[in-house]
């Protein structure tokens, strides 16, 4: 089992910035695939970006240039650094951590409203 707490999430002025953060327990997170989606009320959930075990980045192409994903083994956390943020990134924004055995862990998540 994989508990994930997401934090960093609040309230921003159009092209601010925040930093979100998750830390996992539970599991030997080096081993893990992360990830960050977003839910925008009325939407269906989307990726937002993905680092891979080994380091390997994706993301979507509205947030590319703007965020960065980035992860920190030793503490167990993985971020997500979101600049000059616009009204439309508002959305709930989860953290997924996904077993090289194909099992799937989401945190509860985080608000973050832009305001323009």
């Amino acid at each position: 089992q994989v508990h994930l707490v997401e934090s960093g999430g609040g309230l921003v002025q159009a092209g601010g910035s925040l930093r979100l953060s998750c830390a996992a327990s539970g599991s030997i997170f080096s081993r893990n695939d992360m990830g960050w989606y977003r839910q925008a009320p009325g939407k269906q959930r989307e990726l937002v970006a993905t680092i891979t075990r080994s380091g390997g980045t994706v993301y979507v192409d509205s947030v590319k240039g703007r965020f960065t994903i980035s992860r920190d083994n030793a503490k167990n956390t993985v971020y997500l650094q979101m600049n000059s943020l616009k009204a439309e990134d508002t959305a709930v924004y989860y953290c997924k951590s996904s077993s090289p055995w194909g099992r799937d862990y989401w945190g509860q998540g985080t608000q973050v409203t832009v305001s323009s």
